[in-house]
């Protein structure tokens, strides 16, 4: 398993993904600093080389189809879909999907929530590269992991723009026998 690495390569140079991310003090509760990536995915050369980056992590990977985790989670995982030539799957939270979906309930601090997928979004057997902005927990992606599985698929990697190490979950997802990527890591909340 590769840790995570503070830089990234990114159109053809080192690129270093945290100056593309702003941090905001004390969101949404005193103590947590917000890593906020809309920044970033507002810089054309960051977003770019985000994604170029995401896609590099799995170099020589095969992969059937990429499952994003709403809501940064469609927009990075939309982008290497498309970049890798595969299809997307929107893992979506309860109530939003049209179609007859299936659910997989999470803890939260405060209580649980559910994310879905169609029933048909995903065929059996096939590998999934999952993708999202962050991973703390974990709770959310190991939902979507359970749910993959469920459905038939396969999440066979996992990758992340961040990842906070001390909230243990890439733990969890190894757990699975997932590899788990990231792109930085920041120490704390």
């Amino acid at each position: 398993m590769r840790s995570p690495a503070a830089c990234s390569r990114g159109e053809g140079r080192h690129m270093n993904i945290k100056e593309f991310i702003r941090t905001i003090p004390d969101y949404p509760k005193p103590g947590i600093q917000f890593r906020d990536i809309t920044t970033l995915l507002g810089d054309p050369a960051g977003f770019s080389g985000a994604v170029d980056a995401l896609v590099a992590l799995h170099d020589g990977a095969k992969f059937d189809i990429v499952a994003g985790i709403e809501a940064r989670g469609f927009i990075l995982g939309g982008a290497v879909a498309h970049r890798l030539g595969l299809g997307f799957v929107p893992v979506r939270k309860k109530g939003k999907l049209p179609f007859t979906s299936i659910g997989q309930d999470y803890d939260l601090e405060y209580g649980t929530d559910t994310v879905e997928i169609h029933i048909d979004a995903i065929k059996d057997g096939e590998r999934v590269l999952l993708i999202d902005d962050l991973i703390a927990t974990g709770g959310t992606a190991e939902a979507a992991v359970k749910l993959i599985g469920r459905a038939g698929g396969n999440v066979a990697a996992a990758s992340f723009v961040i990842e906070l190490p001390e909230l243990g979950g890439r733990g969890r997802l190894e757990a699975f026998d997932i590899e788990v990527l990231s792109l930085c890591a920041y120490e704390g909340h």
